[in-house]
This record gives C-alpha cells, sequence and structure tokens, in this order.
C-alpha cells in the first residue's frame, strides 16, 4: 500500500465519508467515451489475437432450474475443447454453475480449468449471512475455486454500507484459498456515482474480482458501467498497488461486442489487464459467435449453424 493513501475503517461513519467523498461521474462523459471506443476500427492480426483472448476469457455458463448433471458435464467438455476440430483453439477460463453442481463440474474438468459458483443466495442476495456463508462454505468443499458473491443491494441502496462490507469480508474469510467476484447486480443501482462506490467498497472489502450482473436484470453489462469499474480498479491500484478484476457479465453475445470491450480495458486500465487472470466475460451464447468468427477467419467463410453446439 502506498503511503500516501490509507484505507476507511469498516464502520457505517467511515465507510460514507469515503464513498460519498469519491468524485462525481461525469454520465454523460462516461457514455460518450464508451461509445467512441466502441468504434474503434482493429487490424486483421489484432482480431485474431482479441477472439482467441475473449474465448480464453470467458466464463461459460449454465444458470438454469433445469440444469442438470448432463448439461453441465457438456458444457465443461465444450468449455475445456470449444473446438474439437481444431486444437489450437484456447479453452475457456472457467466454467460458472449452481454450488450443487460444482462437484460434477470439478470432476469434469480436474484441474485443467477453474470452476466458479455462484453462491450467497444468487441472483437475489435475500438470505441471512450464515446461509450465504454456509453456501460458500458447501462450494468450496465441493471443489470451486471461484466463488460470485451477491452484494445486498436493498442495505447498499438504504446506505447501510457497513453490512455490505461485512457481508463481503466474511464471504471472502469463507472462501479460503478460492477467489471472490463480487457481484454489483448494476442494473440495479440507477447511477454511474452508485456504481463507483459499490466498486470500491467491494474491494475495500477483499473482493479479488468486481462483476457487473448476475445474468437475471435488465440492464446487465453495459460499455459504460464496465467503464467506471474499470476506472475503479484502476484508481485502487494507483493507491493500494493491488490489482483487481473486472468480469462483465449478461448480454454480451457477439465478437464484435467483446472486441469493444477488450479496446475499453486497453484504453481505460491498459495491456496489463488483457488477460483472463484481470478480466473476464459471463457468457453462454459469447462463445458460439466467437467460435464462428474464428472458424471464418481462418477459412475466409461461415460455417454451418451445425458447427457450433447450442447451450
Amino acid at each position: 500500500m502506498t503511503d500516501a493513501w490509507q484505507p476507511p475503517g469498516g464502520d457505517q461513519a467511515s465507510l460514507r465519508a469515503f464513498l460519498h467523498g469519491l468524485p462525481g461521474v461525469d454520465e454523460v462523459g462516461a457514455r460518450g467515451r464508451a461509445a467512441a471506443l466502441a468504434t474503434r476500427s482493429i487490424k486483421t492480426e489484432s482480431k485474431r489475437w482479441a477472439i482467441d483472448m475473449a474465448i480464453a476469457m470467458v466464463d461459460l455458463t449454465t444458470l438454469e432450474g433445469m440444469d442438470t448433471p448432463g448439461k453441465v458435464r457438456a458444457l465443461c467438455a465444450k468449455a475445456l475443447r470449444p473446438d474439437p476440430s481444431d486444437p489450437t483453439t484456447p479453452s475457456v477460463a472457467a466454467v460458472c454453475v449452481y454450488p450443487d453442481l460444482v462437484g460434477i463440474a470439478r470432476a469434469s474438468v480436474g484441474q485443467d480449468l477453474h470452476v466458479a459458483a455462484v453462491a450467497t443466495a444468487f441472483p437475489s442476495g435475500r438470505s441471512s449471512l450464515d446461509i450465504k456463508l454456509q453456501d460458500t462454505a458447501d462450494a468450496v468443499a465441493a471443489g470451486a475455486d471461484e466463488i460470485d458473491m451477491v452484494i445486498d443491494r436493498g442495505a447498499f441502496l438504504a446506505g447501510d454500507y457497513a453490512t455490505v462490507y461485512e457481508e463481503i469480508t466474511a464471504v471472502k474469510s469463507a472462501c479460503g484459498d478460492a477467489h471472490l467476484k463480487v457481484i454489483l447486480e448494476t442494473g440495479e443501482l440507477h447511477t454511474l456515482d452508485n456504481v463507483r462506490r459499490a466498486s470500491w467498497l467491494a474491494m475495500l472489502a477483499g473482493a479479488d474480482f468486481i462483476k457487473t450482473s448476475t445474468g437475471k436484470v435488465t440492464p446487465a453489462a453495459t460499455p459504460p458501467v464496465t467503464l467506471v469499474m474499470l476506472e475503479a480498479v484502476r484508481d485502487f491500484e494507483r493507491a493500494t498497488e493491488r490489482r483487481i478484476g473486472v468480469k462483465a457479465a449478461g448480454g454480451i453475445r457477439t465478437s464484435k461486442e467483446a472486441i469493444a470491450y477488450l479496446v475499453l480495458v486497453s484504453e481505460t486500465v491498459g495491456d496489463a489487464w488483457l488477460t483472463p487472470d484481470l478480466f473476464r466475460f459471463g457468457a453462454s451464447s459469447l462463445l458460439n459467435d466467437l467460435l464462428l468468427q474464428r472458424q471464418r477467419m481462418i477459412t475466409g467463410h461461415y460455417s454451418g449453424p451445425d458447427y457450433v453446439t447450442i447451450d
């Protein structure tokens, strides 16, 4: 940690003073910059690299009530070898499932991929802290090495920052060696100022990643929201010398969108974040489009609809 900066205490008064003392977000400016960066064109060779990097950054996800062990095994096979016909295609970063299916996922991928579990009463987060901690502990015991937790948006919007902080620190402790991704559910935070405050609150409490959304609320990930979160991790690193990852989840479906996010990352926090260790996409359908675009760049034509599996 740098000598010039000291973190606030975890009590309500200190957190409120710090979070409300952060510079306000210029919403018009943030939206304009995100829109401008989305129009940035890249050369063909860079596009090939970007598609492979985007594949390697995917948390391949299934979070449906009708998920079955068979579906999870199929998802894991695709995660390990997204294009069985081309061994040069990178594997994805992780598979993301509900806690009760973590054991199936871990047995399927071995130690070759990360297994992420959505815990803490995902997606609402409406349960007691004891249940959230047990949910986390069970997922880690079953083999999850990444936990995606949701914050209590009701507490945050009511200004009860201490409760949110305490829950994150408690879940982080329950994670043990597993990495903690803290889901802000930005679609429910209403303003970019709140996105900035929630980002800092999560990082102060010990998050390894901050994540936009559960994917169950609209809007989910958007470029302006992700821009504000990237600015927060940039400023946090400058203050603490600690790098925090960002995960954009929900609503990102095309290669064009994914590449635009990579440009956003590069221009906001620098190329050091262009690694699966520090940036992820939470997605299901995105991987298929990345594979189709990759195949087009190799062969010069689009593959048929049966080239990729339907998730």
